[in-house]
Parts: structure tokens; C-alpha cells; sequence
């Protein structure tokens, strides 16, 4: 089954298989499910094309996801880095956003990079 362009796990109960996509968590998947009126544990491989229907309608009705989200979140972002604000800056430079410290971890952001520098002492050619 396929929703906004993804493609949707069978075997998996409709709440669980809902967050494939991305916007939609556990809280908006509980909420989409309620309002279509479906039970959050009916299995996605027993849906039917009409409760699959209601679905779609409340998913494209009400929310923000795949490319429209992540066209949006990367504007903003874009935003940021124009008008130079803080957030902005750190976003140009790699750095974490809301403030995390750099000095010795911020590796999700930064790469895994390890810098190591020694001593600033060179070890002599042969041993006397």
C-alpha cells in the first residue's frame, strides 16, 4: 500500500506502519487512525480500499508531509542563513543549533572527524 508516495509495511499494524512517512509520529499516526475510524490495531494487509481512502483524505486534508515538509523545513533553514542570524550561522558552519557544547561531543553534527594532536614533540630517527 502506498500513502503520499511511500510505501507502507504490511504486516505491521496501521498505527505502527503510518510513521513510515515522514511528519507523521506516533501521536498524529494515534490521531489520523481515530478520525478515519479505523481500530490502531487492525493490520495494514486488512484494511479496506475504502478505509484506506479515509486514511489518505485525513492524511492530505489536515497535514504537511514528504516533500511539502521537507521543502518547508529547508526554506526556513534557508532563511536562517540569510538573514545571518545565530541559528543561522550555526547552521552555515556545521555546528549544533540549540546549543549543545562542541568541546567534546557534538559528533552527529560535526562527522565523526577526531582530531588528535600529540605532545608537539618529534620522535628521534633511532634510539641512542
Amino acid at each position: 500500500m502506498r500513502i503520499a508516495g511511500v510505501v507502507i509495511p504490511d504486516e505491521k499494524q496501521i498505527d505502527i506502519s503510518l510513521r513510515y512517512i515522514f511528519g507523521v509520529g506516533p501521536t498524529r499516526a494515534r490521531k489520523i487512525v481515530i478520525e478515519a475510524g479505523i481500530s490502531p490495531n487492525t493490520r495494514t494487509k486488512n484494511l479496506t480500499t475504502a478505509e484506506i481512502a479515509k486514511i489518505r483524505d485525513a492524511i492530505e486534508k489536515q497535514y504537511r508531509i514528504e516533500g511539502d515538509l521537507r521543502r518547508e523545513i529547508q526554506t526556513n533553514i534557508k532563511r536562517l542563513k540569510d538573514i545571518k542570524c545565530y541559528r543561522g550561522i550555526r547552521h552555515m558552519k556545521r555546528l549544533p543549533v540549540r546549543g549543545q557544547s562542541t568541546k567534546r561531543n557534538a559528533r552527529t553534527v560535526r562527522g565523526n572527524v577526531k582530531k588528535l594532536v600529540g605532545s608537539g614533540r618529534k620522535r628521534s630517527a633511532s634510539k641512542t
